[in-house]
């Protein structure tokens, strides 16, 4: 059962100093780390310590527990998560095409995890939902229905029952791709960032814009699946491009 966020007190005490403040951060730094290396049921807190390289009562003045350790993790990562996803939607520039916002939106998240304090929180609550405090069905909803809020301000023709409906199949689609990239190494992960990208453009892009103003067409690069493309001539009746981001070349072929 989760617990009311007001109740939620991980922190023995918040650090007031600055050289507290920094030991606090080499602590969470380190069980980020050790929870990635050994998995947290085998982590301990003398192994945190040794990680952050301070002494174990140290730990101790500010975390009763390596769970408290987790516990203030989640709170960070929940703020970073609802700050990430405001910004991203506030500042979007609706006049261009949606797959510029998704392809900021997977690179954004894919720098974001790159960091173990964020990656080892996220993969957790897929191993075990019941420790988290902040995280639950109820955060959940409230991504789907500001994605959903999103998309009906991106294309007002959407009937609310139809922006849910994509906003929650983005959201279970994304989480379960985005799980599995995690948790594989540097170099796949970035194959399968490329292969999230293709798929919830082409899932999104047929609703993205009114009737009147829909276009026809919406190229992208078949090797990166960037959008940033020029024309360069023509080959065998057909229009080539020429990607901006990885360079290649590619004739004309229609992506919905």
């Amino acid at each position: 059962m989760v617990r009311n966020k007001l109740e939620t007190t991980p922190m023995r005490r918040q650090p007031q100093q600055k050289r507290s403040q920094e030991r606090v951060e080499k602590i969470l730094q380190a069980a980020a780390e050790v929870f990635v290396e050994v998995g947290y049921e085998a982590t301990t807190t003398h192994m945190i310590a040794a990680k952050a390289k301070t002494a174990v009562g140290s730990l101790y003045q500010f975390f009763p527990d390596k769970l408290a350790i987790f516990h203030a993790l989640e709170a960070r990562h929940m703020e970073q998560v609802t700050k990430i996803n405001a910004e991203m939607m506030q500042s979007a520039d609706k006049q261009k095409p949606l797959s510029v916002f998704i392809e900021r939106m997977v690179n954004t998240y894919a720098e974001y995890f790159e960091n173990p304090m964020s990656r080892i929180v996220y993969i957790q609550y897929f191993v075990a939902p019941g420790m988290f405090q902040l995280f639950d069905e109820t955060f959940n909803q409230q991504l789907i229905q500001q994605l959903a809020a999103f998309f009906c301000e991106w294309n007002p023709e959407l009937a609310v029952e139809k922006s849910e409906f994509l906003a929650e199949t983005v959201h279970i689609c994304y989480n379960a791709l985005l799980l599995n990239a995690l948790r594989q190494d540097k170099q796949e992960r970035q194959a399968r960032y490329a292969e999230i990208k293709a798929l919830l453009i082409a899932y999104l892009t047929p609703h993205a814009q009114p009737t009147a103003t829909q276009v026809m067409k919406v190229m992208i690069c078949p090797h990166c699946h960037s959008s940033r493309l020029s024309k360069n001539g023509h080959r065998h009746g057909k229009q080539r491009y020429l990607c901006k981001d990885c360079g290649k070349q590619f004739l004309e072929r229609l992506n919905v």
